[in-house]
């Protein structure tokens, strides 16, 4: 007997349809699955459908079967829970160093690890107020090349850039490249940041990943080892406000007890509060004083007074003081 077209691709045509067309509110009895192979132009008959569901469950696919008038074959257990499907195309939607045309196409790729039913209630939007997606489309491959750079330790090339009032790139250093030996990424403020040694400036300095362009890795071997040695990546997004730059020191700040949550969301759960009275605690951190750094500050209020050092209480002061002389407050008209 002649051999039937296309009977070597039976097992893989079932899988397929097994996963795009089944889950567990969704089963496909036996006739309708000998319906869709013939439809592909595969034979098959009732007792090699129960043969093939045993062999695809033999090489690993969940294959579940279900009795009764709408009974029929799925497949349960998938890599990935609708769930955590539903928490990854969150995260993607609502990431801004995704471009808009990414989130869609990663959206698009997500939904075919369900099935078409699930997939479904994956095509949702999620809002995030005051989100704006970033306009650098390469971000997501320029993090690709980073990893790598990591992975070989050499040295990357790239321009970099801010945006005019026109939303044109505007480069820095008049658009000669810069070359840096990368030491790590750090995600932080809802942005990715490349942390690593600039060989112009001979010091450890971080840069905005969506504002890098015509990045390539060279083949020159990754410098600033006894500065990179010393660097931990988290702890440096951490006490980089915003990630920017400024003085860094053992920064002293005494806090209404409310505002503990506050201190330990930011600079982890190892730091130590001391007990200042009954409604107070100090706490010393490691921090970059940066304008960012006091606004945080600032937008505390009264729950948080920076007692030292000397030099981050000047600085503290200088801010308040051009704040108030933005607003037309001078010192004589303050109240105490």
């Amino acid at each position: 007997m002649a051999k039937q077209p296309r009977q070597k691709w039976k097992l893989l045509e079932l899988q397929r349809i097994l996963l795009e067309q089944t889950d567990e509110d969704h089963a496909l009895s036996t006739k309708r699955l000998i319906g869709a192979l013939a439809r592909r132009e595969i034979r098959a008959e009732r007792k090699s459908i129960y043969d093939d569901m045993a062999t695809l469950t033999e090489f690993g696919l969940d294959v579940q079967r279900t009795a009764g008038k709408h009974g029929g074959w799925f497949v349960g257990e998938r890599s990935f829970q609708l769930a955590e499907l539903k928490l990854l195309v969150d995260a993607v939607q609502s990431s801004r160093f995704i471009s808009a045309k990414k989130s869609r196409a990663l959206i698009q790729k997500l939904e075919k690890l369900a099935s078409v039913h699930q997939a479904r209630s994956l095509q949702r939007q999620v809002y995030v107020a005051g989100r704006a997606k970033t306009m650098n489309e390469s971000v997501y491959y320029t993090i690709d090349q980073l990893h790598a750079a990591l992975s070989v330790k050499r040295a990357v090339s790239f321009r970099y850039f801010e945006y005019s009032v026109k939303k044109e790139k505007v480069f820095r250093r008049e658009g000669r490249p810069y070359l840096v030996s990368p030491y790590g990424l750090i995600w932080d403020n809802e942005s990715y940041y490349l942390a690593g040694y600039d060989h112009e400036k001979e010091d450890m300095r971080h840069y905005r990943v969506d504002k890098m362009a015509d990045l390539t890795i060279t083949a020159q071997p990754r410098r600033g080892e006894a500065l990179g040695a010393e660097m931990d990546t988290a702890a440096y997004g951490q006490k980089h406000f915003g990630m920017f730059s400024g003085r860094e020191g053992q920064i002293r700040l005494r806090c209404e007890n409310r505002l503990v949550g506050v201190v330990l969301d930011r600079f982890g759960q190892e730091v130590m509060l001391i007990p200042d009275g009954a409604e107070h605690f100090t706490v010393t951190v490691q921090a970059v004083v940066s304008p960012q750094f006091l606004g945080w500050l600032f937008g505390l209020g009264e729950g948080v007074s920076l007692l030292g050092p000397s030099w981050a209480v000047d600085q503290w002061r200088g801010q308040l003081d051009a704040l108030w002389r933005r607003e037309g407050i001078f010192p004589e008209q303050r109240k105490e």
